[in-house]
Parts: C-alpha cells; structure tokens; sequence
C-alpha cells in the first residue's frame, strides 16, 4: 500500500503557501527529512507528524498516514479493551491531532516553574519543606527545587507507567505528595539520579501552592492560552500527573518550542526570562552522581531542568551541596513513552517535532540522533 501523505490543519493555510515555494526551491533537501519518516514509519506506529521551524517560518509540515493491518488490528483491539471510538482510533494524524505526549510533559511543567521563579514566589535553591510541610515531616524537607527539576531528589520513586496506576486511587494533590514524602530514599539528593515522576509532582505541589491555584488553572494561564496552545492540559479531571500526563497536538507543541527557541518569548510577549531559559538547558549531572535508573531512549545525554540536553556539556559544582552548572547546551529536547521526540537546536537556531504514538522503544535514541542529523544537513 502506497503511503499517504498529508498537509493537514487548522489555521495553517499560510504555513501550507509557504511549503509549496520552499519545497520546490528545495525539494532535495527537503525530501530527505520525508524520506526518513516514510523510512522509519513502520517503527513510528504507522503515523507520524513532523515539523521543522526556523527564522521565523515553518519550514516543513507534514503528516504521513500508513497504518499496517497489524497496527489497524491492535487499535481495534484497544478500542475493545478500553471501550474507545474505534474510528477514531484509527483516524489519519493531522497537525492538530491530540494524543497523551508522555514525557514530553516534564518539559511543559518545568517551563510553568520558571514562570514563579522569574516573579520571585520560590529560588531554585530553596528547600522543599519551606512550602510542603509534609516533606519535612516524612525528613525530605531538605530536597531543593533544582534537584527536583534535574530528577536528583534521592527518593526512589515508580516509572510512568507505575506513577499513572497509583494515581487512580489518589484524590488530591496533597494525598500525591505524601505518597511521594513516604516513599524510601536510595541516594543523596543532589548526587542521585533517577528518571521518575517524583521531583515534577512536588514542582506542580510547589506551584499550586505559591500560586493559590490548581495545576491545570495555573498551566492554562501561563502557558497554555500565552503560547496558544488551545488543546493542550493535563487531562482536565482528577489529580494531574506534571511529568507525564499531558495532551497536546503537533501545532500547539510546535508553539511551545519557538518559545523556547525564541528564548523566552512567542509572539512579542515575554513568557520565560531568557535567563532561566539557559538554566533549564545546562547539564546538571556531573560525574560523581549515581544514575540508579535512566530510560535507554536517553542514551549519554545529561539533564537539565524538565529537559535533557543532547550534548551533555561537563557539570561543575563549586562547593558541597551548591547547584551544578555548565555552560549551555546547543541542543535539547525532552522526548516521551509514547515515542514523540520534540527539540530546540541552540546552534542551529530552529525547532523540530516529532508528533507520534507507539510504545516499542527498541533503538529509538539512535533514531532520534539519525533524524536530528537528517534536520541538521537539511538546514545547513
């Protein structure tokens, strides 16, 4: 069966004019970013969207549709199992198809802590006691909010899929949280590392608490509707899980991205201080931090703050205890479960996204560096 390829969306009539004279001045170097995605669908889930923006323009947009009858055969039997509308299951991804982003989420979430930071409501140096009396309480009130955003709490905490299970039977935030102040440590903050859902979950606690308002109201207002990003939340029901449980669309994520490529700011409006947007994106593990638990997607990148930095600049920390730094990365990104792989190229100055759901993950940071590096000739 011969693939489907579609320029799809809402509101994209001008991204879709500019395509058509972009890719006929430079239909070779385009076609090379078409050719990997038709390349690697199959592995993809059998849809995928990709977007690549750079100096102001959307430079490429496209949706590619090509489902095999076993991908066709295992969509309907989730819709059997969960009781979901079968045909839109199997619907064609567009630029505005909406799908749980996994991962993709801790890089939302940090970015709605910056926000507090810049207006001085917590340091990224401060303890998490000061705010969750229960931390203390349960003698993790030590644990800073930087620690928190780089997965360096020491708390030993449960995976996605772990976090999404044990928050059904939780009602409310603070119930989340001592949950998490219970739970063992396994390291020393600062100096143990472990890919989770916990340091994101005390940050959205933190949040809730210094703003007085819930997590999807304080996301929605200073990131959502900013950014427009129109169907983007946290599911809107029940306790939100910050690290991994936001929908979102390939157009809204893109929004997302030039902000952060743009340094802070979408449109002419200033979201995010350009001095926290280098903070998020310098390498906080050094060589003395214990990796207990990191996802073979991540491959050697370090990690930042909500975002994994693909070149994994050396980390130092002048004094016991202080927060680790380095020099900026030149490109990250903060890729999920369900296989969507968005990034900002500091050096190359665009954004790119990945819009795609399938759980195999088998050789996926090597796909992600082989289409980053199809972008990055593509643009040179």
């Amino acid at each position: 069966m011969s693939l489907i390829m579609k320029r799809i969306g809402i509101n994209v009539s001008s991204i879709i004019g500019f395509l058509l004279i972009f890719q006929a001045a430079t239909a070779q170097d385009t076609s090379k970013i078409t050719k990997w995605v038709n390349d690697n669908l199959p592995d993809l889930g059998g849809r995928a969207v990709m977007m690549v923006y750079k100096d102001g323009k959307m430079l490429y947009a496209q949706a590619f549709n090509n489902l095999s009858k076993k991908q066709e055969n295992r969509a309907k039997l989730k819709a059997r199992i969960t009781g979901a509308d079968e045909e839109v299951l199997l619907q064609d991804y567009t630029l505005t198809t909406r799908e749980r982003i996994a991962s993709c989420s801790k890089w939302l979430t940090a970015a709605l802590a910056m926000t507090y930071a810049d207006e001085g409501k917590f340091r990224l140096n401060d303890t998490v006691g000061k705010y969750l009396p229960i931390m203390s309480k349960y003698g993790k009130g030590n644990i800073r909010i930087w620690q928190c955003l780089s997965h360096t709490t020491g708390i030993k905490g449960g995976d996605l899929r772990e976090m999404i299970q044990n928050m059904k039977n939780i009602k409310t935030m603070g119930e989340a949280i001592e949950q998490i102040a219970m739970a063992p440590m396994e390291g020393e903050p600062g100096k143990t590392f472990r890919y989770s859902n916990v340091g994101l979950q005390i940050i959205a606690a933190i949040i809730e608490k210094v703003s007085k308002k819930d997590f999807e109201t304080a996301f929605k207002e200073r990131i959502a509707e900013p950014l427009n990003m129109k169907n983007t939340d946290f599911g809107k029901k029940g306790v939100p899980l910050a690290a991994g449980g936001a929908y979102s669309t390939p157009e809204d994520y893109m929004n997302f991205l030039m902000m952060i490529l743009n340094e802070g700011e979408f449109n002419g409006k200033r979201i995010i201080s350009k001095a926290l947007i280098v903070e998020m994106q310098k390498n906080r593990i050094g060589k003395d931090v214990l990796v207990t638990s990191s996802p073979a997607e991540a491959g050697n990148w370090g990690y930042g703050f909500g975002e994994w930095v693909m070149d994994s600049p050396l980390t130092i920390a002048d004094k016991k205890g202080a927060m680790p730094d380095s020099k900026r990365s030149d490109a990250v990104t903060s890729p999920g479960l369900f296989g969507s792989f968005p990034w900002v190229s500091n050096d190359k100055k665009y954004c790119a996204f990945l819009f795609v759901y399938n759980l195999q993950n088998k050789g996926r940071n090597e796909k992600y560096k082989e289409l980053k590096s199809v972008v990055d000739g593509v643009l040179r």
